[in-house]
């Protein structure tokens, strides 16, 4: 059997289940919230006192980019996340390569519109031929068993 780039992963290996997925998707919302939490403290004590209306977009701003950088620096880096090595699952391209940096943003992009949409990139799956989520299928990647 063949494996995919340096990551380890086969290439015959399954894809991970829809519930394997989502309970690394409720474990990865605990431990973003934790992260968003943790990183905010020092923005909010460096702008105590500042103009509300313009901190917050500034803020919201840094929190997105904090989200953004903890993601694709872990699925770039080694395919999973805190959750997805717990859950045992990696992230590769649908050929079974590790993410490119594009592959990773793509990603990330599609997937927050999907959570902004009501859940509506997640429920994708319910419904795709393959059970991929639809920040998956539009950026070019998939979740596998390891």
């Amino acid at each position: 059997m063949g494996f995919a780039g340096d990551r380890g992963t086969p290439l015959a290996a399954p894809s991970a289940s829809l519930t394997r997925r989502t309970l690394s998707l409720a474990y990865e919302a605990l431990l973003l919230f934790a992260l968003l939490f943790a990183s905010s403290l020092p923005v909010v004590m460096i702008a105590h006192g500042a103009d509300r209306i313009a901190a917050r977009p500034l803020f919201q701003i840094y929190l997105f980019v904090v989200a953004a950088a903890y993601f694709i620096w872990q699925w770039r880096r080694g395919g999973q996340t805190l959750a997805m090595k717990a859950w045992r699952i990696r992230i590769v391209t649908r050929e079974g390569a590790p993410l490119s940096l594009r592959h990773a943003l793509n990603r990330f992009l599609f997937g927050l519109a999907g959570c902004l949409l009501a859940g509506a990139g997640f429920l994708w799956a319910l419904v795709d031929r393959e059970g991929l989520f639809l920040h998956d299928r539009l950026a070019g990647t998939k979740i596998m068993q390891c």
